[in-house]
Order: structure tokens, then C-alpha cells, then sequence
């Protein structure tokens, strides 16, 4: 504070010195002189009182209020039931047990969903269904006799969800 002072104290003799230089220059405006010393002596002071009012109450990086309504943007995360379907398509492709017990009941849900919408029944579909996908999610498919012989093999799978796909 003592700073700013001294440098309003310092830029009004200066704008004095001015203001002299000026009336010796000119004398028959003096008062013009005086109303523009007034203006300079004026805005000196209004600068130092916004420096000392920035002193006192210094700008925050983010407003308080700014920082409580913004949230935290979240990473997109995947859908849990798709991380489901994709652990159940892995593990079908392993075992014939998970093909049959984990996988299956979902093709034959979706099956059922898809054939419900053409007025077909799942266990009436068996001439509307792809060979391959019918024999997935025919009504009367034995479970396997050994449980861990090889699931499905990934080309396979892709021509059931096609099928599923396409009805």
C-alpha cells in the first residue's frame, strides 16, 4: 500500500509538472489545463484503488460456485450386460457345457423374441430357422455328454448371430 502511494504521489507531481509546463505554454487555457490535471490525477487514483481492491480480494482460478455445480466427466464405460454376452461367448467357444448351460439360453431367448414378432412359436420353428442356429436352440437339444469338450467354433457363432440377425 505504502508502494501505491508513492507512486500516485510521485505520478500526481509529475502531472503538476505537466500541468506548469502547460500554463507557461499556454496560458489563456487554464481552464482546460486544470480539468484534464484533475481527469489524470483522478484515473491514477481509480487505478490504485483497483489494485488495492484486487489485493484485498485476490480472483480465484475456478468460482466456488463453478467449482460445485461442475461434475467430473466420467469415463465411458461398456455396458455391463455386454461384458456378460462377450464373457458367455468366450466361454461357449471353450466348453460345450457353457455353450450349452450359459449361451444358449440367451440365443434361445433372443430367438423366441425375434420369431414372436412373425407370430412364430420357437418350438414351431424349425423350418423358419437357420439349420445351425435350430440346433442351438431347438427345445428337445440333449445337454453335451462330456462338458468339456470344445464349445462352438467362432465361425460358426458368427453364422448363428447372423441368423438370429436376420429374422
Amino acid at each position: 500500500m505504502k508502494r501505491l502511494a508513492l507512486a500516485w504521489l510521485f505520478l500526481t507531481a509529475l502531472a503538476g509538472v505537466v500541468l506548469g509546463l502547460a500554463r507557461l505554454l499556454a496560458p489563456g487555457w487554464f481552464e482546460l489545463e486544470l480539468d484534464i490535471f484533475i481527469l489524470v490525477v483522478g484515473g491514477i487514483a481509480i487505478v490504485d484503488v483497483v489494485l488495492l481492491l484486487r489485493d484485498a480480494y485476490p480472483v480465484e482460478d475456478v468460482p466456488e460456485i463453478a467449482a460445485a455445480l461442475e461434475r467430473e466427466a466420467e469415463p465411458p464405460q461398456r455396458p455391463p450386460g455386454l461384458e456378460r454376452i462377450e464373457r458367455e461367448l468366450t466361454m461357449a467357444s471353450s466348453t460345450a457345457f457353457d455353450l450349452h448351460a450359459r449361451l444358449r439360453p440367451q440365443l434361445r431367448e433372443i430367438a423366441e423374441l425375434r420369431l414372436a414378432t412373425r407370430g412364430v412359436r420357437l418350438e414351431d420353428a424349425e423350418g423358419v430357422l437357420d439349420e445351425e442356429l435350430w440346433e442351438l436352440v431347438r427345445p428337445d437339444r440333449p445337454p453335451p455328454s462330456n462338458r468339456h469338450a470344445g464349445g462352438i467354433p467362432p465361425a460358426e457363432l458368427r453364422r448363428v448371430v447372423e441368423a438370429l440377425e436376420a429374422l
